[in-house]
């Protein structure tokens, strides 16, 4: 019998993005549309970012996911919501006095930034357990998550019933997952989700994945994704290392140098790649019971 990977499509992101991409999600009908694309491609998780409409930038706006999220459960599409819960940690900080933050910062409190997993309650959410440099085009900003946010996250998410997806950029974020494991602050089975290939992170390399890996308990899922050129190659690495995989316009626009690609064509690419290394996607179904999550009723 072949090995279920969970393959996962973040559908929009939040970063910038080319704005000659014709089809970037931007609205929540059309991340709603990307989720259901992605679902019919044969993706077992639809990962969520919400947009500002008129803008096109990120957004944290608890109406606009939603929105997102009734529409794709109101499409009759099955598929694990996994909303992010990284935003509201941006810091700038101003480069004349950096013991003084920019106006244009955006750091908030922890019921803030969980305000819309309440009002959408996902079956998980991603919960970035990190804090370092980052560069998002040519903002370059403090990715800021101190231990004491994120405990006191973990803790609502238990509270809500949301599994926490561990997002990790560096194998220091691993040992804090492993400490709020250790301090009963994940419940059931534990997801670890490893982010390679951002500047100043973990690089997208084999050697790095294997390293991660090793560092993650016996018990856990894990899953692990490369950005831009390096997201088929991770993909296929993930796969191939035991883990579960991660693709979609969130962390890659192309199918090919200068092809741009949709959600679907990058599922469906995901999708051969692991069937033809002898493995096969696992249905969401499936996927929850991997996971250790309900079913819906």
């Amino acid at each position: 019998m072949s090995r279920k990977v969970i393959l996962t499509c973040a559908v929009t992101g939040n970063a910038p993005f080319n704005p000659k991409h014709p089809s970037m999600p931007i609205t929540p009908a059309q991340i709603a549309d990307a989720c259901v694309e992605a679902a019919k491609a044969g993706a077992s998780v639809a990962h969520i970012h919400v947009r500002d409409p008129k803008t096109g930038g990120g957004s944290r706006d608890p109406v606009l996911f939603k929105e997102v999220v009734d529409r794709v459960r109101s499409s009759g599409t099955d598929i694990v919501l996994n909303l992010t819960c990284g935003l509201g940690a941006f810091l700038l900080p101003d480069p004349e006095d950096e013991s003084k933050a920019l106006p244009e910062s955006d750091v908030v409190p922890v019921a803030e930034r969980v305000k819309h997993l309440e009002d959408c309650l996902p079956e998980i959410a991603s919960l970035d357990i990190t804090t370092g440099n980052q560069v998002e085009g040519k903002l370059e900003f403090v990715y800021l998550n101190t231990t004491r946010t994120l405990r006191a996250m973990a803790r609502r998410f238990q509270e809500l019933g949301i599994k926490p997806e561990l997002e990790v950029f560096s194998p220091g974020d691993i040992l804090f997952g492993k400490q709020l494991i250790e301090e009963g602050l994940i419940d059931g089975v534990p997801l670890f989700q490893m982010v390679l290939g951002v500047l100043w992170g973990a690089p997208a390399s084999t050697e790095t994945m294997i390293y991660q890996r090793n560092l993650i308990p016996a018990n856990a899922q894990w899953a692990a994704f490369g950005i831009g050129r390096d997201q088929m190659p991770m993909m296929a690495q993930a796969a191939l290392l035991g883990g579960n995989v991660r693709v979609g316009l969130e962390d890659n626009l192309y199918l090919s140098r200068g092809v741009f690609a949709t959600n679907g064509q990058l599922v469906e690419r995901a999708r051969t790649v692991i069937e033809h290394l002898g493995m096969s996607v696992a249905t969401p179904d499936e996927a929850r019971d991997i996971m250790g999550l309900s079913r819906p009723a």
